[in-house]
């Protein structure tokens, strides 16, 4: 083991980490510095490969090669248990809490404390957490269940969590992406506060804003690479700039679709508030068209779509499609209404993997067949059309479709829905772990069905498939459609710029 010293109180170096996926380069030659006691923040658009580094430092995902150098030894990966005991402690966004137990149970679940008789110490429970309560000078009960708090006071739980370990490297993963502007100054106050205690902060949001008030440091990461590290960036720092280099790409070789005659309007949202407190959510759909639909992950894009469909509820709202007001309660309504979803997660909400590309096919559309018992020989035939249409590889109709690759796992889902014959289709992540060469076989696809007059909403992290397909953009931001974006105004930069929410002199609109 290669023993380094520890230069300029260097905690953790990164040197020429790689790590692939099946299609997907998600990191390459990445190397990183993290000094004692600093706030290193992290930026990039969805994608950018954030997630997988965090995953590498946490032990979670082995690297493909590189090395890291942490409190000055060598290691050519970590495991969970590893990374814990280097002191390595993350706060994810995601809620890991359990929601019946109290506030000080889950700070030292795993790891109670306990008294001569081998029993659980609540008292001393109790009295630790609130120690580290009272350090952070913020209001919360030790004895609450964790399910009666707001979501704000959830994630000051996760602090208070991560901090009972006494970490010497805390990573932070979109800490304040639940909380209103009180709560955010209050996290970015603890986070200041933390670091002064000598512990080094990794800190990952997509609010540039909070980047710029407590930055020592800034990196920037883009398609898997980093491409800029800024050094004591502060307050007045020009957040374009970040802007321009989490773009920096050039769409020009990415597929382009034909322009086709778009129609009238068939589809329009009014009024839609999916909680009590939620802004509402108005747009239209015409007929051909193709409208992308932005915004980071957590804006609530795919919420929003979710309760359109019916697979979530909502407070209020209206959809009107070809001039009627139509009622959806569930995606059954949906369905018969002439709507079909095309979800992120195929593998658990798209399709029934041990079932055949036959009955994946006609599961949503058997009410076409006339009579009480169905003719196979019939279906087969309809599910061999499309099979063609799509192009679909598969040995048989009958094979399992959890043998498929992506690419036509996915193309399995867009035949269920033109076997149903649906008018308006949603996909989201269309393109979502699959191969180049199937992402322009989907592209395709779904130009040549707008072509056809079926009118298309595509929810998409990838920023060149908005571009090269969408006839218009709207981009989401905390629950809100930010703006609209037509021809010539979708472009990489104006979509970043409004889903992080930076203006054009390079200041937050927040």
């Amino acid at each position: 083991m290669t023993i380094y010293r520890s230069e300029d109180h260097f905690i953790v170096q990164a040197h020429h980490i790689s790590k692939t996926f099946p299609g997907v380069k998600a990191l390459s030659d990445v190397s990183f510095i993290l000094r004692e006691g600093e706030i290193h923040c992290i930026v990039g658009e969805n994608g950018a490969g954030k997630s997988t580094f965090i995953k590498i430092l946490t032990g979670s995902l082995r690297p493909d090669s590189g090395e890291l150098v942490i409190h000055g030894k060598s290691y050519k990966s970590l495991t969970p248990y590893l990374s814990q005991s280097l002191g390595i402690q993350v706060i994810y966004q995601e809620n890991i809490l359990v929601p019946q137990m109290t506030v000080a149970e889950n700070v030292f679940v795993g790891r109670e404390r306990l008294n001569h008789f081998g029993l659980i110490d609540y008292k001393e429970t109790i009295r630790l957490t609130q120690t580290i309560i009272d350090s952070l000078k913020i209001n919360l009960d030790p004895e609450t269940p964790v399910e009666k708090l707001s979501p704000s006071g959830q994630q000051f739980v996760k602090i208070v969590k991560s901090l009972a370990y006494e970490p010497r490297i805390l990573i932070m993963d979109e800490p304040t992406a639940m909380f209103n502007v009180k709560d955010v100054e209050m996290v970015l106050n603890l986070v200041k506060d933390i670091s002064r205690r000598g512990i080094s902060v990794i800190y990952i949001s997509h609010r540039l804003e909070e980047i710029s008030e407590i930055a020592d440091r800034i990196t920037v990461f883009k398609d898997g690479q980093v491409v800029a590290t800024h050094e004591n960036p502060g307050k007045d720092f020009d957040l374009s700039v970040l802007i321009r280099e989490m773009v920096g790409r050039s769409v020009e070789a990415f597929y382009k679709k034909d322009r086709n005659t778009i129609g009238e309007v068939v589809f329009e949202v009014k009024n839609l508030r999916l909680h009590h407190h939620s802004p509402e959510i108005n747009f239209t759909l015409k007929k051909g068209e193709i409208l992308g639909i932005a915004g980071l992950v957590g804006s609530g894009r795919t919420e929003m779509i979710r309760a359109l469909f019916g697979m979530d509820p909502k407070i209020s709202g209206e959809v009107w499609y070809r001039g009627k007001r139509i009622t959806i309660h569930s995606p059954q309504d949906s369905i018969q209404a002439g709507i079909g979803l095309i979800t992120e997660d195929r593998h658990k909400t798209g399709l029934a993997l041990n079932l055949s590309v036959i009955k994946n096919t006609t599961i949503a559309g058997l009410d076409q067949y006339p009579g009480p018992i169905l003719n196979l020989t019939t279906e087969k035939t309809d599910v061999e059309q499309f099979i063609q249409e799509l192009d679909i590889k598969t040995p048989s109709p009958y094979q399992e479709v959890r043998f498929l690759s992506g690419g036509n796992q996915q193309k399995v889902v867009l035949a269920r829905w033109l076997f149903k014959d649906v008018d308006i289709l949603i996909f989201d992540e269309p393109t979502i772990g699959i191969d180049v060469n199937s992402k322009n076989e989907i592209y395709k696809l779904m130009t040549e069905l707008a072509q056809k007059g079926k009118s298309i909403i595509m929810i998409s992290s990838e920023l060149p498939e908005l571009i090269a397909l969408s006839d218009r953009v709207i981009v989401v931001k905390n629950g809100r459609i930010i703006t609209e974006l037509d021809d010539d105004e979708i472009t990489e930069e104006n979509i970043i710029s409004y889903a992080f929410g930076v203006t054009d002199d390079g200041q937050s609109e927040e």
